[in-house]
């Protein structure tokens, strides 16, 4: 009678294994995404397309008071490869970041009037925060902030994609200049933005630090001042704030702002990334 039952459960938990990898691959998911961090989404490994070869013309900037060239530093569009990774699903908000002040006993964002976030606004992006806030919040969870290509291919997936929702602007599918709101959104809020992997606010709402000092691409023949260990790299533009363009520019997933690491911005946030081996 033992041996019954236990071939009978033996082939109970086969069938209940079967059915929930049959059910996780027609949901178009994967073993490690059933068992991925809370908020977190898998980025498979393989290849994506990266950068682009759109082409700047002259005076370009010139109306909108840009610093730099909108493209040059983009080129050349190219494939990279890189091994499965996790990253937050939404940007860091406002009440996980106190969660980090409260018990390391970090210094607040300079956007927190005495010490804390206004009420109402925990499901708000953190913003303020500059690099080296971000990165110590991501290694206090046994995360990192994504390198430029983590965070591009989370934003494009590999179809090579301008914006996380298609190639054609739609200034309502995020928290852009466009969209009205006039403030930061709640993470998570445009349904109809959400990048290829279901990543939400990879265009619009806030500046996004990465890990990455701004360099030249391989293979780039342009040349920058601002090349080098001098300036972090931002990415995926913000909801705008009073007196600020608000360019579709901004939000397609290739373009590059830098900033210096130690400076906090009101519309710069960020989020986390961790390996999946």
């Amino acid at each position: 009678m033992h041996r019954f039952f236990q071939h009978w459960f033996s082939q109970e938990r086969r069938f209940l294994c079967g059915l929930l990898i049959f059910l996780t691959a027609n949901a178009g998911c994967s073993k490690d995404q059933v068992q991925a961090p809370i908020d977190m989404v898998l980025i498979p490994a393989g290849e994506f397309k990266m950068g682009s070869d759109r082409v700047d013309t002259e005076g370009q900037g010139a109306e909108f008071g840009t610093v730099k060239p909108w493209y040059l530093d983009e080129h050349p569009l190219h494939r990279v490869y890189l091994a499965a990774y996790y990253i937050d699903k939404y940007e860091v908000t406002q009440a996980l970041y106190k969660q980090f002040v409260d018990r390391t006993l970090s210094r607040p964002p300079g956007s927190w009037p005495n010490g804390t976030f206004p009420s109402g606004r925990e499901n708000y992006p953190l913003s303020s925060a500059n690099w080296y806030d971000a990165q110590r919040y991501c290694q206090w969870l046994g995360k990192r902030l994504p390198t430029e290509a983590e965070w591009e291919k989370a934003a494009r997936g590999t179809d090579g994609r301008e914006y996380p929702w298609g190639n054609t602007f739609d200034g309502k599918k995020a928290n852009t200049g466009d969209a009205g709101l006039g403030d930061f959104a709640p993470v998570g809020s445009f349904e109809g933005g959400k990048s290829p992997y279901g990543v939400y606010d990879m265009s619009g709402n806030v500046w996004e630090w990465t890990a990455d000092w701004y360099q030249p691409y391989p293979g780039n023949t342009y040349h920058s001042d601002a090349f080098g260990q001098k300036f972090k790299v931002l990415r995926g533009g913000s909801w705008g704030g009073p007196g600020h363009y608000a360019l579709p520019l901004f939000y397609r997933t290739t373009y590059r702002l830098y900033a210096p690491p130690e400076e906090a911005y009101p519309d710069a946030g960020f989020r986390c990334v961790k390996s999946a081996s």
